[in-house]
């Protein structure tokens, strides 16, 4: 392949933006997501966009990107990219062959376009009319910088949440753009690979002198590369989270070893008793995906009023061992068995088996709740109030009872101004609380999260941690897949760390 001059460099120049009294509305909801915005980012310069979940941070990004299209929503003011307007921008971009922008969405899954790593990483260069003889070295140079441990033929489909925040990443930074745009490019890493992301971009904006405007709730660990910070709306007053109730942030997880399960001390947090009846054990369970064990050997009791926190590297498999414990996969080995605290929680329907991945749906749902890593997946209904009300219904509610439950957690989850929207316009805080509040409609005994804490700002943080420590304190049990240390502290409980395989 032979591309024009520009294209087999892609050494953009840094991109000056500015905002001039922009404002945008996504076509499927009555308010703003951003409106009367003025702000001035200089070539070159590194800029923290800060602001509550909601307040557009995510749509600002988009719109600098150049994805927002009149047909989807409705624009005013200006918001221009080296004094071009940023769709038109974007398009010349790509007629030219250099990239005048790269972003990093808020959920990987929605940037991954190819079944193969290494050709999804490629993806964009190809569409730059780079030569083929100059993509692959750049591909892997990228793949290598962000520490993405497999081969380049290995499945897209195998990759967890935080492996395939990596992979996007190295798919946005191959390109290297004049405008780097980062939306919470750390949220679903482990400590490690945080870090070491942190020290790429700052190698990237250093080499490159490419303009970079991030978005990112946990600021703290960012500031050496920051100029300025840009405050979207009403700072968020609240909480620290490493302060929230009282106690310190828990230490990180170890990394290494072999791929499996073990349990670790308890670490601090909240007193949990220890007298609630056992909901649900899990003796020597191994998990296999794709034809690959994900999970060796785990260990697993849970009693009521009791959290699990499942801690570890990305890879290491705490998102299908969550998904084991929560009936919703099989397990390849040993044995998950619900006991009669659990079974009898629903006594007008107590299912025949004890393993909960051959209950029905109704028996299921009255029993255990999901939070899944990327909530866009258990949505279903067209309107927030809705979505809130499909597991009340389910287990056969009066309505009455269905609409106080909804509303009462529209309120609780700071959503009750969204209850007429569509879940899939939310902001990826807002979309994260309703997935939790789903989950809670059927006031289940025992609510299984994957990475429940993701996309919140300070305020909302507090507020969803201080749920979760009153469902603890109601008997009911709790399994956490997290990276957020904090949360583990705050819940208290026990920890199960775990390892990644060898890589593939």
């Amino acid at each position: 392949m032979t591309g024009a001059a520009p294209a087999t460099t892609l050494t953009s120049r840094p991109v000056g933006v500015r905002a001039q009294g922009w404002g945008w509305r996504y076509g499927t909801r009555a308010a703003w997501a951003v409106r009367a915005l003025d702000l001035v980012v200089e070539p070159g310069e590194r800029v923290l966009l800060r602001g509550a979940s909601g307040s557009g941070k995510s749509t600002v990004l988009a719109g600098l990107a150049g994805l927002l299209d009149d047909a989807t929503g409705d624009q005013e003011g200006g918001l221009l990219l080296d004094g071009v307007p940023a769709r038109q921008a974007r398009r010349d971009g790509v007629v030219t062959g250099t990239a005048r922008t790269g972003l990093l969405l808020q959920d990987p899954l929605a940037q991954t376009v190819l079944a193969r790593c290494g050709d999804d990483v490629a993806f964009g260069l190809e569409n730059h009319a780079v030569p083929r003889e100059l993509i692959w070295p750049r591909v892997e140079a990228a793949l290598r910088g962000v520490g993405f441990p497999y081969r380049l033929d290995h499945s897209t489909a195998r990759l967890s949440g935080g492996e395939r925040q990596r992979l996007a990443l190295a798919g946005v930074i191959v390109l290297r753009p004049g405008l780097l745009l980062l939306d919470e490019p750390t949220a679903m890493l482990d400590l490690y690979g945080a870090t070491m992301l942190r020290e790429l971009l700052a190698q990237v904006v250093a080499t490159t002198g490419a303009t970079c405007v991030l978005v990112e709730h946990q600021a703290q660990d960012w500031l050496p590369l920051i100029d300025r910070v840009i405050q979207l709306g009403e700072p968020v007053p609240g909480a620290d989270r490493d302060s929230v109730g009282g106690v310190a942030p828990a230490p990180a997880p170890a990394r290494g070893g072999e791929a499996e399960a073990s349990a670790v001390a308890p670490i601090r947090g909240r007193e949990v008793a220890s007298s609630g009846g056992l909901l649900l054990s899990a003796r020597d369970v191994s998990v296999t995906r794709d034809g690959r064990p994900v999970v060796r050997g785990a260990q697993v009791e849970l009693h009521a009023g009791e959290a699990l926190c499942l801690v570890g590297p990305n890879g290491s498999g705490k998102s299908s061992l969550a998904l084991a414990l929560a009936g919703l996969l099989p397990v390849s080995a040993g044995e998950v068995r619900a006991h009669d605290a659990l079974l009898l929680a629903d006594p007008g329907r107590v299912p025949r088996s004890f393993d909960p991945f051959r209950w029905r749906p109704r028996e299921l749902v009255s029993r255990i709740g999901s939070v899944f890593q990327e909530p866009q997946h258990q949505f279903v209904a067209a309107t927030c109030a809705d979505e809130l009300a499909v597991g009340p219904r389910r287990i056969g509610l009066p309505e009455p009872q269905v609409r106080q439950r909804v509303d009462a957690l529209l309120d609780r989850l700071g959503l009750a101004g969204l209850a007429r929207a569509n879940p899939f316009s939310l902001s990826g805080g807002e979309q994260r609380r309703l997935s939790v509040g789903t989950a809670l409609a059927t006031q289940p005994r025992l609510l299984v999260l994957d990475e429940p804490t993701f996309g919140q700002d300070e305020r909302t943080w507090a507020q969803l941690v201080a749920l979760l420590r009153e469902l603890l304190d109601g008997g009911t049990a709790l399994v956490a897949a997290t990276h957020d240390a904090a949360l583990v502290d705050a819940l208290g409980g026990r920890s199960l760390a775990m390892s990644r395989p060898a890589a593939s």
